[in-house]
């Protein structure tokens, strides 16, 4: 009896696994036949092609790019798509593609000194984030080498910065959705040349989560100077993301000679000629500043050519040119406040400058007198605004303006003495600025 319960049991186990929906084993091997002509196709079917920016179709086979591709990674060379091949196919990596690109053919800029220009944004991040990001992603490559990158705010740049999906502007290259291509680069040149492209469909972040866009920019940055990818694993310019702690340089031996072997390693300072002024050292005890103004979530200190950016959620001051950020400026700003519109008033002599994000508003810049200053003040000497209240003080020696930014109208029974309403101030008040209310 058991013995036919048994083959009972067999029997409807049989039936019942016949009944349950399974993926035929031909779906698996369409879908992994797909992913690995996709992905030779679109980085080892190419080989440079030394009359135009790009690359041109090789011959190989299949059986023959795969090959080129496992002995990249380092993987068992065999030809064929097995499992680790088909794993490493899947991860999340650099568009460019990993045969020789660049290399003789395109060694680099005939320049060392370069401009960027970030075009559009991604949503993801603040704006502040992103430029910081992309400032910091630079500095990885000037560190150890001759190149200056420089940020222009209009116009045509060497290196052009968007964010874009699919198929986006003119670009002749498409990004695939979430995960694949990250992002991709174009080798030094005109047109696209030292262009990079960031896939919009992707998760960008300051962090670990996502992708971390300053480790993508800085890897796509050495292809815009003309590295190819390395199969180092170690390396930067290893086609595939990797998150790695952002606290030392991402940059490997193998970066480093390779962008050396271009451009050259970085004079000593007793050997360079200054480009640029001399950068003041950081604050002494005895330093001044001509002016502060917040930035959103930014403290900015400017002195002379120089400003310095200070982030509440970093210990590291970076110190740069006026013009580096704000071009449309001149350097030695007398006073400078954020309004309730998250504008920025810079003030020299007479005149003054509105600038939304990093554009002078139109008009501008303005005589101070329209913001009704009698003709006998001839500068300021700071100013703040209270966003709790709506009101800024303006501070011209020993006394001081108080201007209804709601109205845009000075209140009535100023200027006042500075000394009498500000108790603990007993001399001109170079900069202010408020923190926190």
């Amino acid at each position: 009896v058991r013995m036919k319960d048994l083959s009972l049991l067999l029997l409807m186990c049989v039936a019942v696994s016949n009944a349950l929906p399974v993926q035929p084993e031909t779906d698996h091997k369409e879908e992994n036949a797909k992913l690995v002509q996709d992905y030779l196709n679109k980085f080892y079917a190419v080989e440079p092609d030394p009359n135009q920016l790009g690359w041109k179709v090789n011959a190989e086979s299949t059986a023959e790019k795969l090959q080129k591709m496992q002995k990249f990674f380092g993987l068992k060379v065999t030809g064929k798509p097995d499992s680790e091949t088909l794993e490493m196919m899947k991860k999340p990596r650099c568009g460019v593609p990993d045969v020789g690109l660049y290399g003789v053919t395109l060694p680099g800029w005939k320049k060392t000194e370069l401009t960027y220009r970030i075009v559009i944004y991604t949503p993801d991040m603040s704006k502040e984030d992103v430029d910081k990001a992309i400032q910091k992603a630079f500095k990885v490559w000037s560190t150890v080498s001759p190149l200056i990158f420089t940020r222009i705010h209009e116009g045509i740049a060497d290196i052009m910065i968007a964010f874009g999906t699919k198929a986006h502007g003119h670009c002749p290259r498409y990004f695939d959705g979430p995960l694949g291509i990250l992002a991709h680069a174009f080798p030094p040149g005109n047109g696209f040349g030292g262009d990079i492209h960031f896939d919009e469909d992707e998760h960008w972040t300051t962090g670990s989560a996502g992708f971390n866009l300053f480790l993508v920019a800085a890897h796509e940055f050495g292809h815009a100077l003309g590295l190819s990818h390395s199969n180092d694993q170690r390396a930067l310019m290893f086609p595939n993301y990797a998150y790695v702690t952002l606290s030392e340089s991402p940059l490997s031996p193998d970066d480093i000679s390779g962008i050396q072997s271009i451009y050259g390693s970085k004079p000593n300072a007793a050997d360079k000629r200054p480009a640029t002024p001399t950068s003041p050292k950081t604050c002494g005890f005895q330093m001044s500043f001509d002016a502060i103004t917040t930035l959103r979530r930014e403290v900015i200190f400017l002195k002379g050519r120089h400003l310095w950016r200070v982030y509440p959620d970093n210990s590291e001051v970076e110190v740069e040119l006026i013009s580096t950020f704000w071009p449309m400026l001149p350097s030695g700003i007398q006073a400078a406040y954020e309004n309730m519109k998250d504008q920025i008033l810079f003030f020299k002599g007479n005149k003054f400058w509105v600038i939304s994000g990093y554009q002078v508003l139109l008009g501008y810049p303005k005589n101070i007198n329209t913001l009704g200053f009698p003709k006998g003040v001839k500068k300021i000497d700071a100013a703040v605004c209270n966003k709790n209240t709506g009101k800024t003080d303006f501070f011209v020696g020993d006394k001081y303006w108080r201007y209804d930014e709601h109205s845009q109208s000075m209140e009535k029974g100023y200027p006042r003495q500075t000394v009498g309403d500000f108790p603990g101030i007993s001399q001109k008040v170079d900069a202010v600025f408020q923190q926190r209310g």
